[in-house]
């Protein structure tokens, strides 16, 4: 579970507010999505709970211990996608996530079949020995995300994980986070894509501005508009100019 509350950070000395008041409760067994604009606030907020930047105000609490107070606790709960990942070109795919469970401390004896599985999942097997740097954005993308979820962490945070993956990997993607939510653990990602977030979300969250305009399940958008818009019709008057 990720608890946030009372949430403001701002940029270059207080003149631009990425971040105004968040509350959100993201809950165990849910696939929660989040949406908005480019320079909404997606990624300072995913910064945020992650604990890559620290608040000007509000806390964050990650399954009940807060991340200000106890920041290695909680960064060992969480398996973090950024959307920009940089990866060290210089190692080959299986020397970088054998650096990943180290970090980790995935004991040797787990992790060789835990990499193994998710790098046949993945369909990356066959170049696991091959360096990074010869690798596809998709492929580089697929060893960022089995490096993050190495450690079995029950909280996933996916800044829009589905960049540059091919469908067969997207579909994979998506059964995982599936799964990892109805195991009872939490999985919080951000997208641009609506019809993916229509899909697979329980609930989701639409910022706008630095504020949250919207929380709740689809079907509570919709009953609270009184119509039958799509997610993107939704979507757009939303995060519309008043």
């Amino acid at each position: 579970m990720i608890e946030i509350s009372g949430l403001a950070k701002s940029y270059s000395r207080g003149a631009v507010k990425a971040l105004d008041g968040i509350d959100l409760t993201i809950r165990d067994g849910e696939i929660f999505g989040f949406l908005g604009p480019n320079g909404a606030g997606k990624t300072t907020l995913i910064k945020l709970i992650t604990g890559i930047l620290n608040p000007d105000q509000g806390s964050i609490r990650i399954n009940g211990r807060g991340i200000g107070e106890h920041p290695i606790e909680c960064k060992m709960q969480i398996g973090y996608v950024p959307d920009d990942p940089n990866l060290f070109l210089r190692l080959t795919g299986l020397e970088y996530l054998n650096f990943m469970a180290d970090i980790y401390l995935v004991p040797q004896e787990e992790r060789q079949e835990r990499i193994r599985s998710l790098l046949e999942r993945f369909d990356l097997y066959d170049a696991a020995g091959d360096l990074i740097q010869s690798y596809s954005h998709g492929m580089k993308q697929k060893v960022v995300l089995i490096g993050a979820l190495l450690h079995s962490p029950p909280v996933w945070i996916l800044d829009e994980p589905m960049t540059g993956l091919d469908p067969r990997s997207s579909f994979t993607l998506k059964e995982m986070m599936r799964e990892h939510a109805d195991a009872g653990k939490t999985v919080f990602f951000s997208t641009h894509v609506l019809e993916v977030a229509e899909r697979l979300c329980d609930r989701m969250a639409i910022i706008n501005k630095g504020k949250i305009v919207f929380c709740g399940a689809l079907e509570e958008i919709h009953e609270h508009f009184r119509g039958n818009q799509s997610l993107e019709s939704l979507f757009l008057e939303l995060t519309g100019d008043e």
